[in-house]
């Protein structure tokens, strides 16, 4: 299904100031939705005006939907639609006087300008909102519904008066609160007129035992939540309803989430919505991943710790070997015990277990040229980046990485060893070569004793499930082909 951006950029003449407006617009149309029980769906102008595009469409989670299938990028002729038409020309809320059967079963359409207020210069209305009330289930409104619908009216026609979404404000995240997580209505003063089960059932968590119809929800929420400390000043602003912000409160062990909208009609504010949500279990479990993850990290830093004092026993005891072969042996081990110690070193500092790959690559490829011989005047080269591997993929991989460029700078004595990395959608694709000595005659890698080649093949095709080959370049030296597979994103 095509996008907002790309619906409008393709048949519309909006710039993109007015993509903006939308874009805030339907983030947050979900909450007219559900306040209406009605669908919405966004009607854009074509380039020219004779015609309209549906740009966008929202189903609402508080009653039965009209529209079972999509209507986004439907076009419709000038004239088709005149209660569109009619909204668009006379710039006011247009609404059906009988429902209309024609989808079989009565549905009440309304139509609402989109206007986005320009600072300093005329409005401009950029689209019209149909909405579509399915009246199948009608019944006697509720206080709640009743309350619900005038909120609606109220949203409306702050939408056609260029006044919501909010300008300046940052797009509302997912988990603000939504409709039937908790509703209050404020007058102007601040005081209660109306909440709903849901929303009163959250201040009885935080400790409110009188009735919240009639009282000052500032005050209110102030003396739950503080008793000697200052008043958060945050707080009240939103438990008034003066301004257009998210707030949480905690008392007693609950935390309650708080978003304020206030309700600005022809110029002045009549009074506010309260949107409310208990986040007390959503939040508790947001803690305990923050102390799992320290802890994870932690783990991380002592086993790097733990690595390193390891590879200096290593160290020590090589210096004592009179042996080459013996220390030659331990230094190799030191080696692949750094390269490890790299990567818990990386995951102690990350958030999660994940890796940006391309910092321990670069930091193995060092060790390994420093180790080096002094023979071997050549500096190991990475072409390409890695990206962000799981832990899973990079502690094998950069000990199958440290392998392969200590062999080749070992056996090989090249004058340019590179590491060239070709991420792919669901592979990767790393090739190790050099311009070095080659490949010994006769060489199978299935049958060679080297231990450094069956660590690779082991870690490689055993625990990662790559390919693997190796072959000589046909300019001289070899080269080191492997294919990983990546998990799904």
């Amino acid at each position: 299904m095509p996008t907002l951006s790309d619906l409008v950029a393709r048949h519309t003449a909006l710039d993109e100031a007015d993509l903006d407006w939308l874009h805030s617009l339907v983030s947050d149309w979900q909450l007219l939705a559900d306040l209406s029980f009605a669908d919405l769906i966004l009607w854009a102008p074509l380039l020219g005006e004779n015609g309209w595009i549906a740009i966008a469409q929202m189903r609402p989670t508080t009653g039965p939907t009209v529209y079972h299938d999509d209507i986004v990028g439907t076009v419709a002729a000038k004239g088709e639609r005149h209660l569109i038409d009619t909204a668009w020309n006379e710039r006011r809320i247009c609404r059906e006087g009988d429902p209309d059967w024609s989808t079989g079963v009565p549905v009440r359409e309304e139509t609402i300008p989109v206007r986005r207020a320009v600072v300093g210069g005329e409005a401009r209305f950029l689209a019209v909102i149909q909405r579509s009330t399915n009246l199948s289930s009608a019944r006697t409104p509720s206080r709640l519904e009743l309350t619900y619908l005038q909120s609606a009216s109220d949203l409306a026609q702050m939408v056609a008066e260029g006044r919501f979404p909010f300008s300046g404000d940052e797009p509302i995240l997912v988990r603000s609160p939504r409709v039937g997580d908790g509703l209050l209505r404020l007058d102007r003063a601040g005081r209660v007129t109306y909440a709903s089960p849901n929303a009163l059932s959250a201040y009885r968590r935080l400790g409110l035992h009188a009735d919240l119809v009639g009282a000052e929800l500032g005050r209110v929420t102030a003396q739950l939540c503080y008793s000697d400390e200052p008043i958060n000043e945050d707080l009240m602003i939103v438990a008034s309803g003066r301004a257009a912000k998210e707030t949480e409160v905690e008392s007693g062990g609950t935390i309650v989430q708080l978003r304020a909208i206030p309700l600005i009609v022809g110029g002045g504010r009549i009074g506010a919505l309260v949107l409310i949500r208990d986040v007390t279990e959503l939040r508790r479990r947001e803690r305990e991943l923050m102390t799992k993850d320290a802890t994870i990290r932690e783990i991380h830093h002592r086993v790097k710790n733990n690595l390193q004092t390891v590879a200096a026993l290593l160290r020590l005891q090589a210096r004592r070997l009179q042996v080459p072969e013996g220390r030659e042996a331990l230094e190799e081990a030191v080696r692949r015990v750094g390269s490890i110690a790299i990567v818990h070193e990386t995951l102690s500092h990350a958030p999660e277990e994940f890796v940006d790959f391309d910092e321990i690559a670069d930091r193995v490829i060092a060790m390994a040229g420093e180790v080096s011989s002094a023979e071997v005047a050549v500096t190991p080269r990475r072409v390409g980046g890695f990206g962000v591997l799981p832990s899973l993929i990079a502690t094998p991989l950069a000990m199958a990485l440290t392998e392969l460029l200590q062999n080749a700078l070992q056996h090989g004595r090249p004058k340019r060893l590179e590491v060239v990395v070709e991420p792919g959608h669901d592979r990767l694709n790393l090739t190790v070569w050099d311009d070095g000595g080659g490949l010994p005659s006769g060489f199978d890698l299935e049958s060679s004793t080297s231990l450094g080649l069956q660590i690779v093949r082991t870690l490689v095709v055993g625990e990662l499930s790559g390919r693997l080959s190796i072959q000589p370049r046909l300019e001289g030296g070899t080269e080191v082909v492997m294919s990983i597979p990546l998990p799904p994103a």
